[in-house]
């Protein structure tokens, strides 16, 4: 009998889903109040925190899905959130009337303990140790 591959939310993965989940939560809760409160002081803000809130559930669903197709979904989530906190995070330090509030990825995640810059590089790397697992599975004996 061969041994089903694990799925990305076994293990540390487990830990990795609980703190998107959360992230989801928080980011979802604080750009939902932004946005239905004071959107005209700053739009670009909101809209990224509410990006931000989406990739998070996005990532947290395709973590906890089994399939390749979930993973390749969780794969991208998490690039796209890693270069998002790069580049918001520069750019909210170069030139800070850009975002004249916060946004979930300004001064890479400062706001949020730097988790959101931690969790892509933490995703990732996980995400590759699963396929690296998958592959040795599939691998003829």
């Amino acid at each position: 009998m061969t041994e089903e591959p694990r799925p990305t939310a076994s293990g540390i993965g487990r830990v990795l889903v609980v703190v998107y989940a959360i992230l989801a939560l928080a980011a979802s809760g604080r750009s939902g109040y932004q946005i239905a409160t004071k959107l005209s002081e700053a739009p670009v803000a909101y809209a990224l925190s509410a990006v931000a809130a989406l990739v998070y559930v996005v990532a947290t669903v395709a973590l906890v899905t089994r399939g390749r197709t979930a993973f390749r979904v969780a794969a991208v989530a998490i690039g796209f959130e890693l270069l998002g906190v790069l580049v918001v995070g520069v750019l909210s330090i170069v030139d800070a009337g850009l975002f004249p509030d916060d946004t979930v990825w300004s001064r890479f995640g400062q706001g949020y303990l730097f988790i959101p810059l931690a969790l892509p590089v933490l995703g990732l790397l996980w995400l590759r140790r699963v396929r690296r697992a998958r592959r040795s599975l599939e691998a003829p004996a």
